[in-house]
């Protein structure tokens, strides 16, 4: 079939989930190490107006952004800056006495793959709003671990709070910010221009899309999304043609900053089943390891699988969110491998 015939069906595909599942828009696309083979959208940026949500449009991708921070990391470790078992009071000695001796050995990898022992979130993401950045994160992460961990180190839970760490980490081997870094490292080598942080647009404009979130039977629209200091765990947005390019990393053939194949093959490599900001599980229709993960700042849903063995991934985000967003997505990727498949 013809890039033109899937990118129909695609669009017909999305067509009728908004008209379902009742969403303000939707895209969704299959792509490979070259970039699109076939994207579409449907319905409207901002409901109440009549604003085409497009396929060139900026989505906000929530906690998509936690591969690119560990992909970061992994330029840091090659430039031998940092190891993946380098540890927290090694790089912050000058949290000693702040912070609990229990998290002094807490390491990289345990940071990204969500087994320091952590709590999800900060107690509050909003302090010191004032304070330059970087120090900012630093009181954040000062102010969450300065009692014992109330978990088992060692074991899984999901800690948006590690990825804050993990980022005051390379904010402080470099002295730059997280989002200087993801500009020079990942977002300018890959070209990809349209990426930035925070919500998409113009405050108060429609020549991007707004998120939603849910107001009785209807959508409340809302151009807001977490606290700065939380970005490494999820505040990066950008085009879908955008975001192909830093998944294209783990595909065959793909850009991948110059990243040698057992630094790129380590990011995959899970702990359990969690790797570098990926969820890792076998799949027949992929032929063996597929990747995947899913972000939300609440009022946006992203959702991304990858077959590295296929040389392809399928993508889908909502300008919205609500208790079906994950199912509406993840239907839409099952359509996506089949039309990609030929069916």
């Amino acid at each position: 079939q013809s890039v033109e015939e899937a990118g129909q069906k695609i669009e017909a595909a999305l067509a009728e989930a908004v008209a379902e599942a009742k969403v303000p828009g939707m895209v969704a696309a299959i792509t490979s190490s070259k970039g699109f083979l076939a994207i579409g959208s449907a319905g409207v940026r901002k409901t109440g107006s009549d604003s085409k949500l497009t396929e060139q449009d900026l989505i906000h991708l929530g906690s998509c952004t936690k591969a690119m921070t560990s992909v970061l990391l992994a330029t840091l470790v090659a430039e031998e800056k940092l190891t993946w078992d380098t540890s927290l009071i090694s790089v912050l000695p000058e949290l000693k006495g702040k912070v609990h001796p229990d998290y002094h050995p807490v390491t990289v990898w345990q940071l990204l793959t969500h087994r320091a022992g952590l709590e999800a979130n900060a107690a509050n993401w909003w302090i010191h709003g004032k304070m330059e950045l970087k120090k900012r994160r630093l009181a954040i992460l000062e102010a969450n671990l300065k009692e014992a961990p109330a978990r088992k180190q060692g074991e899984y839970h999901y800690s948006n709070l590690g990825y804050l760490i993990a980022g005051c980490m390379t904010e402080k081997v470099t002295g730059s910010t997280w989002e200087t870094l993801m500009r020079k490292r990942i977002f300018e080598p890959l070209g990809m221009k349209s990426a930035g942080f925070g919500p998409p647009g113009a405050s108060g404009k429609t020549e991007q899309p707004w998120g939603h979130v849910r107001s009785g039977e209807g959508w409340r629209p809302r151009q807001f999304d977490n606290a700065e200091a939380l970005g490494p765990a999820g505040r990066v947005h950008a085009s879908f043609a955008d975001w192909a390019k830093f998944i294209a990393m783990q595909l065959p053939g793909g850009k991948n900053l110059g990243l040698d194949r057992k630094i790129l093959d380590k990011l995959i490599t899970p702990t359990g089943t969690y790797a570098g900001g990926w969820f890792i599980a076998k799949r027949p229709w992929g032929k063996g390891t597929v990747m995947n993960h899913s972000g939300s700042n609440t009022m946006w849903y992203a959702l991304v699988w990858v077959a590295p063995q296929l040389d392809r991934a399928f993508l889908v985000a909502t300008n919205s969110l609500d208790d079906n967003s994950h199912p509406t997505c993840d239907q839409m990727i099952g359509k996506l491998i089949k039309i990609d498949q030929g069916n």
